[in-house]
């Protein structure tokens, strides 16, 4: 046996997974969706990061495994749909075509469990540094670059102490002045933007920062990212939403043995029993 069955949910929300990048935590994300399943399935923006894939090809076997799992969710039934963001701009030219049961769109309306309508949506439509100001977008992305790869030095300093995987990219966001604000002022306009399409909240990505909050009478809330936090978010089969975690790989089953997968109340993989 190869392990227990996978946790199962209504519908998840995936973001910012950058495949084609090496910050891409392809590794990660394989697992988690070995261990976790939906009916329906949003990839909500940067699946497929198209500006570095322009600077230079990475394309490793992890990243075409992702999208091999996608696919493989699709021909068993699972309802996908590919939301275009600013690093795979170029899918929003195919809006309604279905690519091996995945169909593409710019933005999408959700219907929760409980009757909830959320607007589903990248969210680089209103971040106004990628709109207005292209040049300065791309210099934010070298500098980005820069920060993944103390991430990853870091990472690996860990990984040989035996400690858990940390971002200290995500650390930096919480400390830093200007990310806090920034972080709140796109929380802020997206919550907005949910009023003016008279739904009841929006789930988006873009910014890497996973988080599900209420702004007055509208719900906002943020899929997180691949590269630094590992994050999903997930709804129960009664609406419920909630952030998932997964910083960790297991370990796969030994033959004829399940591995058990402990997970926590923000759905953070302990360690396998």
């Amino acid at each position: 046996m190869s392990g227990p069955e996978p946790r199962t949910f209504r519908s998840m929300f995936i973001s910012d997974i950058h495949l084609g990048s090496k910050a891409a935590k392809a590794d990660f994300l394989i697992d988690f969706l070995r261990h976790h399943d939906a009916d329906i399935i949003y990839l909500v923006g940067d699946i497929v990061d198209g500006w570095r894939l322009r600077r230079s090809w990475h394309w490793p076997q992890s990243h075409n495994d992702v999208v091999q799992k996608l696919l493989r969710k699709a021909r068993k039934g699972a309802s996908i749909t590919y939301i275009a963001g600013n690093h795979d701009e170029f899918a929003r030219q195919f809006q309604g075509v279905h690519f091996g049961g995945i169909v593409v769109a710019d933005r999408a309306i959700h219907e929760t469990a409980d009757g909830r309508r959320l607007l589903v949506i990248h969210g680089d439509q209103f971040d106004t540094v990628v709109h207005n100001q292209r040049w300065l977008a791309y210099l934010g992305d070298y500098a980005y670059d820069a920060a993944m790869q103390v991430n990853r030095i870091i990472t690996r300093l860990r990984q040989l102490l035996g400690l858990p995987y940390w971002s200290f990219s995500s650390w930096a966001k919480v400390k830093v002045k200007k990310a806090v604000n920034f972080i709140g002022s796109f929380q802020t306009v997206l919550s907005d933007e949910a009023r003016r399409s008279h739904v009841d909240g929006v789930i988006c990505g873009h910014i890497h920062h996973a988080a599900i909050e209420n702004y007055g009478d509208v719900q906002y809330i943020n899929t997180g990212d691949w590269v630094e936090s590992c994050t999903a978010v997930v709804e129960h089969f009664d609406g419920r939403m909630e952030i998932l975690t997964w910083a960790h790989v297991l370990p796969e089953a030994p033959a004829g043995k399940d591995v058990l997968v402990p997970v926590n109340i923000r759905g953070r993989a302990t360690q396998a029993a």
